[in-house]
């Protein structure tokens, strides 16, 4: 697993909250500052470490472009709000502006692309636009294969999982936030309908108001307190090389591979495609949900039925209060990464960019996204449990979205004006009719 800042936990747990942040990842760590800084009393509570899971080990992007039309508005509030993130938390985060590149290599391709600009980058006036073969070589020169051309954003981003989070962490334990690492929630008490508190394997916090950013935990526990969530996860294989100067700075995306530039002076590298979905038992309880995202992605989604579904099934659906919960058995999702897929990624960079011939790859990983039906995030309340939100289900876009989702989801706890229609995240969505389903394959 990449190597992260631990951030220290506070060690008297309260009696008494105003709210309570369940998950230490960007999605809850985001919403519980926001939080602090509005003045409200704010617990965070993590199983295992902060960012130990999906919130460190995904590529770093912070991106507007192949985006849904649904996230765009929350991505421009997120960036504005990274920009000045490092200020924030007092830290470097390593946000930069680097722009980013969908590389084509022929006309199929080059045709996706600017069908997702005319339909989503003008309408949003985003700097986004469709560059030509001589531009999107001149940009990102030096490959052996010459692009056809690329979708482009010069003002799009990347960051540092493994850092900007923990300091995120430590911004709120200074501004007044009490957060508490290896402290599993196993439910919620209720009083007459309504929430009224959290249990945790270390005592119970009486609270109004509760926000679930579980990641891929989160359908578990919705489950066991009577909550219906559609969400599966999928494994994502990422690695690390070690400082090399190829004079590449913008992050890109093409040819079987991604790579970005990092604070360390290496890069993150992966696979531009696939990724593996394990054969759970949820699987098929959620077939149908998932039938449209599966078949929008039907040659980059491997599935693959091997340990992880008896690991799953091991895994208990309902527990009481006062029994060990899944998640103090298994504190972090640590996946082992999918070896030919990076290693196809790999020869692939080095064949295209030969720059990279003699790169070394340092470390790889893999992460587990939690995914819903439309691939769009909830950031909601629960109507049928008052108190309850759920801040969950990113999709691989929670890292750039982050900062805006924690934003949206404290003014929807606090009833402040929201800084985006939040109609396009709500929970209800998923059983009122409107048949979500994802909208793009970029």
């Amino acid at each position: 697993m990449p190597k992260i800042q631990i951030v220290r936990s506070d060690t008297e747990l309260p009696k008494r909250a105003a709210v309570c942040v369940i998950g230490g990842g960007v999605a809850g760590v985001s919403t519980a500052l926001e939080l602090v800084e509005r003045g409200i009393d704010v617990v965070l509570l993590e199983k295992g470490e902060i960012a130990a899971e999906q919130s460190s080990r995904n590529w770093g992007w912070c991106r507007q472009m192949g985006r849904d039309a649904r996230e765009i508005p929350l991505i421009q509030v997120s960036l504005a709000i990274w920009d000045g993130m490092n200020a924030r938390v007092g830290g470097e985060t390593g946000f930069t502006r680097c722009g980013i590149l969908y590389l084509c290599e022929d006309e199929a391709q080059l045709a996706a692309k600017t069908a997702w600009y005319e339909d989503n980058a003008k309408p949003a006036g985003l700097s986004s636009r469709m560059i030509g073969a001589d531009e999107a070589n001149a940009l990102q020169p030096g490959c052996t294969k010459p692009w056809k051309g690329a979708l482009y954003t010069p003002d799009d981003a990347r960051a540092e999982p493994f850092v900007a989070v923990p300091l995120m962490a430590e911004a709120l334990r200074r501004k007044g936030g009490k957060l508490f690492t290896r402290c599993a929630v196993r439910g919620l008490e209720t009083t007459a309908g309504r929430v009224s508190g959290v249990v945790t394997e270390k005592g119970a916090i009486a609270c109004d108001t509760v926000v679930l950013a579980g990641g891929a935990w989160s359908r578990r526990f919705c489950h066991n307190i009577g909550v219906e969530l559609p969400q599966l996860s999928v494994v994502n294989s990422v690695m690390r090389t070690a400082p090399l100067d190829t004079g590449l700075t913008r992050t890109c995306s093409g040819g079987h591979f991604t790579f970005r530039k990092r604070m360390d002076g290496g890069y993150t590298v992966t696979h531009n495609h696939f990724s593996v979905a394990d054969i759970v038992p949820d699987s098929f309880r959620l077939f149908r949900d998932f039938l449209p995202a599966l078949m929008l992605d039907r040659k980059g989604l491997r599935l693959r039925l091997g340990r992880r579904f008896i690991d799953e099934a091991k895994l208990r659906r309902r527990w009481k209060l006062d029994e060990v919960s899944p998640f103090e058995e298994v504190r972090i999702l640590d996946p082992e990464p999918v070896q030919d897929i990076l290693d196809d990624a790999e020869r692939h960079l080095k064949a295209y960019y030969p720059v990279f011939q003699p790169m070394q790859i340092v470390e790889r990983w893999a992460g587990c996204i939690d995914a819903v039906p439309d691939a769009v995030p909830v950031i909601s309340k629960v109507d049928q449990l008052d108190g309850l939100h759920l801040c969950t289900g990113f999709s691989g876009h929670g890292f750039g979205l982050g900062p805006g989702a924690g934003r949206l989801m404290a003014e929807i706890v606090t009833g402040a004006r929201p800084c985006v229609d939040p109609a396009a995240f709500l929970y209800a969505r998923f059983f009122d009719g409107s048949n979500p389903r994802p909208t793009t394959g970029l």
